[in-house]
């Protein structure tokens, strides 16, 4: 029997019809693992892989080679992105054995959940120096029944390693304590720029929207034109390739080429989310006249706005539930053919366009031949800031675009990925002010408040969170994301709420997540019990890592409420943590960042007065990324930060070092004149 019919998430229903007797990741699957004596197939992936498509179809669908894992498997379904804790672990077991990783991966278990053997894809027939997916299947079985002995060593050498990972390089004492040597921390990203196309190294290019977020931040701190200008050009090459969708806004996961042209075409909402924040800051950075350093030819502002208000408009559109949640993904493929959905026949094109067709196919790159697999995917070789002209085209292949058959949408809310979508609708309306953008953000962390949340016996309690709606535990990444963004959110409503609750989940992680031994936190909180061992996320990838995020929530909050213990945590996390960070800064951006600000102090700004909200907005406005920020109208001790100070009908402005303010003034003009 196949069991994935009871559960929600849409990669494990797509395989709910499979003749594979899957299970989800629960304990029934061990027991009769236990009880049967057979070995474990775990086999996780995500609803828009790919590859992961392409081996259901190969295999998993296939009666015999279903009958083959039914017969000597117990067959656990995992989908990654609601499990990321058990992904996590057999991933990094698939890499030490093979070097490699990615999905689906497939991982063989002893019945106590314990790896001794993994690989990603495996082909119906031998290729490419790999088995068929039965000859695996046939050759593991065979060695569980007569060298089961060796399996056990083998499971028992590898968890040991698994359990001995560490960060590259980690604090001596010779580095322990010395300061921050950022000049080396930006060599060392310089090293991997890429001059001609923008971002970081070759292909495949991943956008690196934490590694700009750095660049964009030393710029402020230090005038370096070099860091400035090649994130803002970074952000250009994006804007104008493939990797944007030229016709519906967003971005797609990675593009397989150099120059942003040819996108892995499935979006993310954390990509996006994450773009948004970059994206806003940038914005406000090249359009702020209290910014005395310009590039030469000042496009960018309109180039930004443009694309975080389509960005926008395609997460409203197409990836927002009725509730306000936000979707997970979609899908590359659709009938079956990866990008089919997004690219353009030249013909096509001059048919519904007529006679406006021939400045729009110049424009976009499109031709008769097409610019990949001939087709063409839309993208801009020059002048990107012309792309508003064409706004009317566009509509029109938005609107014959979305008569074809649609990709998969992954309709399931997650707790992290949201969180880095209310940031990013956050960081927006600081940028440009528009009011539904603070709406989305309230009503998003009003949803996830009232979604994701367990049920507690007493009113008192902090109820705990959940990753997913069938995912009861919730992870490091959860909670550090959705503190952030309560931050975010308290940050352009100023209800006080909101950072309260904030606080509350921040001593709820130190609690749960911590490590006696080690200053970092665990990616599973000390109460779950279903996976095989508790691992350290550190590196800053896809999205950043839960501790780094911490890191930046202990600055902020500890400043905001003046907790001394989480600015230590904070430090001494920062301090284990500085000479990997210094060596591998792209590996560690969001880390690069908080060490930052450690040792530059952020700006911690309080408004009291009648307008104090009005004012703390405007403010916002500007490029002041590193800030700690309160706001009340009326005289009140809500925040430490807050305490003793007093405003009238015209709100007043207090700039303050360590709540050591100087003399409060009235206009934004004078705040930034004592700012400088």
């Amino acid at each position: 029997m196949n069991f994935l019919q009871h559960e929600t998430s849409p990669y494990l229903l797509q395989h709910a019809h499979n003749p594979v007797e899957w299970y989800a990741w629960k304990p029934e699957a061990f027991e009769r693992a236990k009880a049967e004596q057979k070995p474990i197939l775990v086999s996780i992936g995500y609803s828009t892989c790919h590859w992961c498509h392409v081996m259901e179809r190969e295999s998993f669908e296939n009666e015999a080679v279903a009958a083959l894992m039914n017969q000597h498997f117990i067959n656990i379904k995992v989908d990654r992105e609601e499990r990321p804790d058990v992904d996590a672990i057999y991933m990094e077991a698939c890499q030490l054995l093979t070097g490699g990783g990615g999905w689906p991966l497939n991982c063989f278990l002893t019945p106590e959940g314990k790896p001794f053997y993994a690989g990603t894809y495996f082909p119906p027939k031998p290729a490419h120096n790999r088995p068929s997916w039965t000859q695996l299947l046939t050759h593991l079985a065979d060695i569980w029944a007569e060298k089961r002995e060796t399996v056990f060593e083998q499971a028992d050498k590898l968890l040991g390693y698994i359990k001995k990972d560490a960060p590259p390089s980690i604090a001596t004492p010779d580095t322990e304590g010395a300061p921050v040597d950022f000049k080396s921390m930006l060599g060392q990203m310089k090293r991997q720029f890429d001059p001609s196309e923008g971002g970081f190294g070759g292909a495949p290019k991943f956008p690196s929207t934490m590694a700009i977020q750095f660049l964009l931040e030393y710029f402020g701190q230090f005038r370096d034109p070099e860091a400035l200008g090649h994130a803002l050009f970074s952000l250009e090459k994006m804007i104008s390739g493939g990797i944007y969708d030229q016709i519906g806004g967003g971005f797609a996961r990675y593009t397989t080429d150099r120059a942003w042209l040819v996108p892995h075409f499935e979006k993310m909402l954390y990509d996006n989310g994450l773009l948004l924040s970059v994206l806003s800051e940038a914005y406000k950075l090249v359009s702020d006249k209290n910014q005395q350093t310009f590039v030469a030819n000042n496009h960018y502002a309109a180039l930004f706005q443009e694309t975080i208000e389509e960005t926008l408009a395609y997460v409203a559109r197409e990836m927002t539930n009725p509730e306000g949640g936000f979707y997970s993904a979609q899908d590359a493929d659709s009938e079956g053919v990866e990008g089919k959905f997004y690219v353009w026949d030249k013909s096509e094109v001059m048919r519904i366009l007529g006679e406006e067709a021939d400045d729009f196919c110049d424009y976009y790159d499109i031709s008769e031949a097409g610019n990949w697999e001939h087709s063409n995917i839309l993208h801009r070789p020059a002048e990107p800031e012309r792309h508003v002209r064409f706004e009317a085209q566009r509509e029109k292949l938005l609107a014959v675009r979305a008569h074809r058959v649609w990709p998969l949408l992954d309709t399931k809310i997650l707790l992290d990925w949201n969180a880095l979508m209310t940031i990013g609708h956050a960081q927006a309306f600081t940028a440009l002010g528009h009011e539904a953008y603070r709406q989305a953000a309230i009503r998003n962390i009003e949803f996830l408040l009232s979604q994701l949340r367990t049920p507690t016996s007493a009113p008192t309690e902090l109820p705990s969170l959940m990753h997913s709606m069938s995912q009861p535990y919730a992870f490091l990444d959860d909670y550090a994301f959705f503190i952030a963004a309560l931050t975010a959110v308290y940050e352009i409503t100023f209800e006080p709420h909101y950072a309260i609750l904030a606080g509350q989940y921040t001593d709820y992680v130190i609690q749960e997540f911590s490590d006696e031994q080690h200053p970092l936190f665990f990616f599973v909180a000390s109460s779950q019990n279903d996976v095989l061992l508790r691992k350290k996320d550190l590196y800053d990838n896809a999205t950043p890592s839960g501790n780094s995020v911490m890191v930046h929530n202990l600055q902020k909050l500890g400043m905001l409420m003046d907790r001394p213990d989480w600015l230590e945590k904070a430090a001494g996390m920062l301090e284990f943590m500085q000479a990997s960070v210094v060596q591998f800064p792209l590996s560690f951006s969001k880390w690069a960042t908080a060490l930052l600000h450690e040792a530059v102090p952020p700006a911690e700004i309080a408004i009291v007065g009648d307008n104090a909200l009005e004012k703390a907005v405007a403010l916002q406005k500007g490029f002041l990324p590193n800030k700690i920020i309160a706001a009340t109208q009326l005289t009140n001790t809500t925040f430490p930060l807050l305490s003793g100070k007093e405003g009238g009908e015209e709100a007043l402005i207090y700039l303050c070092h360590q709540f050591t303010c100087q003399k409060p003034v009235v206009s934004l003009e004078e705040f930034w004149g004592m700012l400088e």
